[in-house]
């Protein structure tokens, strides 16, 4: 059985988690002959094979018979699971590493702006605010490379497969909102599991003939474990334990971490479109989830005052 974690070590396991995470650029560029569809199954396929094993030995066996009798929601969650693995794999055989990862960075955004539209959820100035900043920074972004044309037109492709990473995301969560609201709680996890085997079956007929060699299946086989599968499942238990805005706060680490591993390990100079357009996008996210986060101590502060009788 899993200890039950403190706070702070939720915090430093969830730093560990985007650490993880942002291992996939770098790891990437070291492939010698595979190529994006392959590299996208291999990796889901990988994941796949890591979570048969381990959510057994954590849930129980009991996990696939909540897979058979997820209904609906679940499926749905599992799509878009399906899109995020595979657009995410794919945009970065496209685009840079820092182009990718800043369009991920979307995603808390994008759910907000979805929770408001379909669910009806009210959204403060703060995150109005923070989605006009960050819609600017990744119009210069995108607009810089649209600019270029040429050589960038694949960067631009890529950064556009990106985004179907924060939609699909934001998706994922108004779905799970949606289903809770009803008293259907999904179980995110099984969901990551139909997600990986999803996009390694659907991606199987567009990696064939397969072209890795044993060098590339070690650094694939790595990525699906150790930067996806083993990940996934520590962020879970470190978001029964931080608050939102903290794990979004901290997530945004995977950026940080991402470029600059791919930047000193491939030596992948982000450019400065991309550094300018980043560092609006990431500003709008930490101002806005630190707003939210204050704005919950202070709420929690006045609800422990005492009242008078």
């Amino acid at each position: 059985m899993l200890l039950r974690l403190t706070h702070g070590g939720a915090v430093w396991l969830m730093v560990a988690v985007t650490l993880m995470w942002a291992t996939a650029g770098v790891v990437t560029r070291h492939l010698a002959q595979a190529h994006s569809f392959e590299i996208t199954f291999w990796r889901s396929f990988f994941t796949m094979l890591a979570l048969l094993v381990i959510l057994p030995l954590w849930r129980g066996r009991a996990v696939f018979s909540q897979i058979r009798s997820g209904g609906r929601e679940l499926w749905i969650s599992g799509v878009c699971w399906t899109v995020m693995f595979t657009a995410f794999m794919v945009a970065l055989t496209l685009a840079s590493t820092a182009s990718v990862l800043v369009t991920m960075s979307l995603g808390p955004l994008l759910t907000a702006l979805a929770a408001r539209l379909f669910i009806g959820h009210r959204l403060p100035v703060r995150t109005w605010v923070a989605i006009v900043v960050a819609g600017l920074g990744i119009a210069w972004m995108y607009g810089t490379q649209l600019m270029q044309g040429g050589a960038a037109g694949g960067s631009l492709l890529g950064t556009l497969v990106a985004l179907c990473v924060p939609l699909a995301g934001a998706t994922n969560w108004t779905v799970v909102q949606h289903a809770r609201a009803k008293g259907h709680d999904i179980d995110l996890v099984p969901a990551v599991l139909i997600g990986a085997a999803l996009s390694a079956l659907l991606t199987l007929p567009f990696a064939l003939p397969f072209q890795a060699n044993a060098h590339d299946l070690g650094l694939l086989a790595f990525l699906g474990v150790f930067q996806l599968a083993i990940p996934c499942v520590l962020a879970v238990l470190c978001a029964q334990v931080l608050k939102a805005p903290e794990v979004a706060l901290l997530a945004l680490l995977e950026v940080i971490f991402g470029i600059a591993l791919a930047w000193i390990g491939a030596g992948e100079e982000p450019a400065a479109s991309v550094l300018t357009g980043g560092a609006l996008v990431i500003g709008a996210l930490v101002f806005n989830e630190l707003l939210a986060l204050r704005g919950r101590r202070a709420t929690v502060a006045d609800d422990a005052l005492p009242t008078a009788h």
